[in-house]
């Protein structure tokens, strides 16, 4: 799936999210239930269908897990405060934030004075 595909769908199937994700789908469905921050939406056949702001969730435990190897209990905490201060992405915004760039360029404005000093 490219970029194009997946800025032009609402809705991703489980197949997808697991490409888009680089994860087996039995992963997702696990964190799905570990995390309660995966809220997929069930059709009438129960197939779930995610959003944007899933596969972004999906994305960051991903990131929390294997890049920064947290345990599946850290990664919930660190989750559950980065969602308590308002910044879980919503449904219509792409992968990357808004707020996300925002906060990235906030960081690297302070790196930047910092090693001035």
């Amino acid at each position: 799936m490219n970029i194009e595909q997946l800025q032009s769908k609402e809705y991703f199937t489980i197949g997808d999210a697991a490409k888009i994700c680089g994860v087996p789908e039995y992963t997702i469905r696990y964190w799905e239930k570990s995390f309660g921050l995966i809220k997929p939406i069930r059709k009438e056949s129960l197939h779930r269908r995610y959003t944007k702001s899933d596969i972004n969730t999906i994305l960051k435990i991903k990131d929390l897990i294997y890049r920064h190897k947290m345990t599946l209990e850290g990664a919930k905490k660190h989750l559950n405060r980065f969602m308590a201060i308002g910044a879980r992405p919503k449904a219509d915004e792409g992968l990357r934030t808004a707020r996300d760039v925002k906060f990235l360029k906030e960081i690297k404005e302070t790196l930047s004075q910092l090693i001035k000093e």
